[in-house]
């Protein structure tokens, strides 16, 4: 049905619409009076006295009350003799910019950031941001409706899409961590019954948005072909839509879906629109609950939040399908949704790092261990359940269990004749040299009680390293050639390896007992002497 048109009242800023003068001119015809058709018609007296003129000038008050004046004549009749009046100004300031403020609109929709770029950029520029609001008014009206500002209204079949989204809620008290935290009401919404499912959290973390989906499929009892989250961190790590680029769904979302069934088709970026059904639940979940209530408690502020839900939101005569969602739902949508799968979803989270330079990657506080030749590249940790794997160019490099000390560590991750420096026990180094031969494990013991004020492990830890290159018995001639000229040095044991020191003639053990000697250090008896002597000439 064609709407019918309407005048501006010359005198007033009010507008008259045709079939309203029809009425007058029937009313008149029948002989009511001017005051009655005034108030019936709800126009002021001289309102209807101007027009009651006007037609009786052109001749239209006379004649049968059932002849009806086609709505174009009395159109045509009183803008002929009531003409609008014009304004006293009619060419804008800015007018001279048009043409500038014309292509600048095409760019963005804001008259402020318009009129400040003109001010900036001209200094002759005069015009104040009330007349360039004007302008681009009069330059959206002029242009009329594009074919992209039209909303198509997308209607959808039983179980076939649920749209999903966070709405901050205010502050409520959390009695995990005992302190009042922001809270945020996650809504489910199905698009075709608009039964909806509502929970209150303090976070928007993965974990949480996949325990919150599970929650929802339970509560509906099914599973929906299609769910359109928003465009947060949880669901879609990137997302563009372009003609080129595809949108990268966050892994654990991906575990989610495959494990229930469904696709997942993200809000494009700053487009609410695209989700206009959750985006309403949202604000009547803000405005029907939250608003009358002055809540508090977590605790407190989800048991009202079951009972509204369940008693009002779902059973309220929804303003759109003019139905109750939760009747709605149960004739026609709940046998459409998928069944849900028979065993439940283990929560897989995914992560991605990068290696440090310790050979380790972070997660949840904990430090896993990966390859060292990985130190400096990026790969994805994926969680689930008790185990951690990490992968590498989608391919698994190691797995370590979820729970256990802060810091998981395999051995054959470093490299070989560094990976037991990360020991920093002395008893760890002592019961490594014992193994090797109880010499070399006394002589490390003296080693640590060589100086009773310098820590010896670092000494300890170069020394048991560098012996493990040589075979047991060159490792053992060395520690007894150190020990008997109370050498406790690496430097010292590795001069006596490289030189081969530990081949030569065995000496006589100097009285030593715990780093300290009977004599002073470099003293000699006159029999070491003559051996040193007689050692010397057969160098030569």
């Amino acid at each position: 049905m064609a709407l019918a048109p309407a005048l501006e009242d010359p005198m007033s800023n009010e507008r008259i619409d045709m079939h309203r003068l029809q009425d007058l001119v029937r009313m008149h015809r029948e002989g009511v009076g001017c005051r009655e058709i005034a108030r019936l018609l709800k126009m002021s007296p001289n309102t209807e006295r101007k027009y009651r003129h006007a037609l009786d000038e052109a001749g239209l008050l006379k004649g049968e009350p059932s002849e009806i004046i086609p709505l174009d004549e009395l159109k045509q009749a009183v803008a002929e003799l009531l003409p609008t009046s014009t304004p006293p100004q009619e060419t804008s300031t800015v007018e001279p910019w048009r043409a500038q403020i014309e292509e600048m609109y095409e760019r963005t929709r804001s008259p402020r950031a318009i009129w400040d770029r003109l001010r900036l950029e001209h200094a002759d520029f005069d015009g104040s941001l009330s007349a360039v609001k004007r302008m681009c008014a009069r330059i959206k009206a002029d242009r009329g409706p594009r074919p992209q500002d039209v909303v198509i209204r997308v209607e959808t079949a039983p179980g076939e899409i649920a749209q999903v989204d966070f709405g901050y809620v205010g502050r409520l008290f959390d009695p995990m961590s005992g302190k009042v935290r922001k809270a945020y009401a996650f809504v489910m919404v199905l698009g075709f019954s608009r039964l909806m499912y509502v929970d209150l959290v303090f976070d928007q973390k993965v974990d949480t948005w996949l325990r919150l989906h599970v929650d929802a499929f339970e509560y509906f009892g099914g599973v929906p072909e299609t769910v359109v989250p928003d465009n947060l961190k949880a669901a879609v790590v990137r997302c563009y839509f372009g003609l080129k680029d595809k949108p990268e769904l966050n892994r654990s979302y991906r575990e989610l879906a495959r494990h229930y069934g469904f696709m997942i088709d993200p809000t494009p970026p700053y487009a609410p629109e695209k989700k206009g059904k959750v985006e309403s639940a949202v604000k009547y979940v803000k405005s029907n609950f939250f608003a009358p209530r002055a809540l508090e408690k977590l605790d407190e502020a989800k048991e009202q939040l079951s009972l509204w839900l369940d008693q009002i939101a779902n059973r309220r005569v929804h303003g759109t399908t003019h139905r109750v969602p939760r009747e709605h739902f149960d004739a026609e949508e709940a046998e459409a949704l998928k069944a849900l799968p028979p065993t439940p979803f283990v929560p897989v989270v995914w992560k991605k790092a990068k290696v440090h330079r310790d050979s380790h990657v972070e997660f949840e506080r904990r430090l896993y261990s990966v390859p060292f030749r990985l130190i400096g590249q990026t790969v994805w940790i994926r969680a689930r359940g008790a185990s951690v794997d990490i992968f590498y160019d989608d391919e698994l490099c190691t797995s370590h269990k979820r729970s256990g000390p802060r810091k998981s560590t395999h051995e054959a991750h470093l490299p070989e004749g560094r990976r037991d420096l990360r020991h920093r026990s002395r008893q760890w180094w002592q019961d490594k040299a014992d193994r090797m031969s109880p010499i070399v494990g006394e002589y490390v013991e003296e080693v640590f009680g060589a100086d009773d004020v310098f820590n010896q492990l670092r000494a300890v830890q170069a020394i048991v390293s560098y012996l493990e290159q040589f075979p047991v018995e060159r490792a053992e001639g060395a520690c007894r050639r150190a020990r008997a000229f109370g050498n406790y040095t690496y430097q010292g044991i590795k001069r006596i390896l490289v030189e081969g020191i530990d081949l030569e003639p065995a000496i006589p053990q100097a009285v030593y007992v715990h780093g300290k000697l009977a004599h002073p250090r470099f003293a000699r008896n006159f029999e070491e002497l003559a051996l040193a002597e007689e050692v010397y000439h057969e160098r030569s």
